[in-house]
């Protein structure tokens, strides 16, 4: 009952915190860089060994400014997500853009569904959201449910303020299987750290033998829905652009493999691009090949 009452105190205060305008939460961002950077350290050796891993070739030096900057950005992000609860259609239209999105809406006018990947690189959240406003198709984001109940609840009423339908993980065979009349986006995160048992391919990913659950690729093969690519730029503090890049058009003609490849092989691609923008703090390889 106390760890109940607190989180629904916890998510009242996030409330108060989304009515604030951006400006001010950016000032309030660099309280926390102060906090997680330099006073608590979170998960400050996580991120300093993934990034150590990922470019063997880089100096301490230049490791340590990749890191300092990612902390930053991790900050902003922070109080971008809190902003979310209260934006407007307008703002988060304004504030995430797409090019190249009618490649995608040609299937729908002919009836068709597509499968869309992307990652946890700039803001996402602000991007699934923009998404939905941006196409005519239903989208339907896969999501790994939090583990806090509640708090889980009130993130995803959030993340379906503007119409879109969100999945977990565990749901979109069923999803796609009762959808399969409209057309719709499904929606994969290509960088998820999947449980331990779920995950069934091993493949090298930033210089590091990382798993892969193959959930997108099997339902590509299976229907023959095109596959695009979310390519996110960051174009300035609280401005982000995606591009809509077509990644496999005819999935039903490669295995998974294949496709596991492309998809890796983009976000490698836009990581190396700019590093300060990927998730450093998430724990992509927590689990080793045997």
């Amino acid at each position: 009952m106390i760890r109940k009452s607190m989180t629904h105190f916890g998510i009242g205060l996030l409330y108060l915190l989304s009515l604030l305008p951006l400006p001010i939460l950016y000032v309030l961002a660099k309280l926390l860089y102060f906090l997680l950077y330099r006073v608590f350290g979170y998960r400050k050796r996580v991120v300093r060994e993934n990034l150590t891993n990922a470019f063997p070739e880089k100096s301490t030096p230049e490791i340590l400014q990749i890191e300092k900057q990612y902390y930053r950005y991790l900050t902003n992000l922070m109080v971008e997500i809190i902003k979310m609860a209260t934006m407007s259609k307008a703002a988060v239209k304004k504030r995430f853009t797409f090019k190249n999105i009618d490649l995608m809406e040609a299937y729908f006018k002919d009836g068709q569904s597509v499968l869309l990947c992307s990652a946890h690189y700039g803001n996402w959240e602000w991007g699934t959201l923009s998404l939905g406003l941006h196409i005519s198709a239903a989208n339907y984001p896969i999501y790994k449910p939090l583990s806090n109940p509640v708090f889980d609840n009130w993130f995803t009423r959030i993340r379906s303020r503007f119409g879109n339908h969100m999945i977990s993980m565990r749901q979109t065979l069923r999803a796609v299987a009762d959808t399969k009349s409209q057309p719709t986006v499904f929606c994969f995160g290509n960088d998820q750290a999947p449980q331990k048992g779920d995950f069934n391919f091993w493949t090298i990913f930033m210089n590091q033998p990382t798993a892969i659950i193959q959930g997108m690729e099997k339902i590509a093969m299976k229907t023959n829905r095109p596959i695009f690519y979310l390519r996110v730029k960051v174009l300035k503090k609280g401005y982000y652009e995606s591009e809509c890049i077509p990644l496999c058009m005819e999935p039903a003609k490669l295995d998974a493999a294949q496709i596991t490849a492309l998809h890796v092989g983009m976000l490698e691609q836009i990581i190396k691009s700019d590093p300060r923008y990927w998730l450093w703090s998430h724990r992509r390889w927590k689990h080793k090949p045997d």
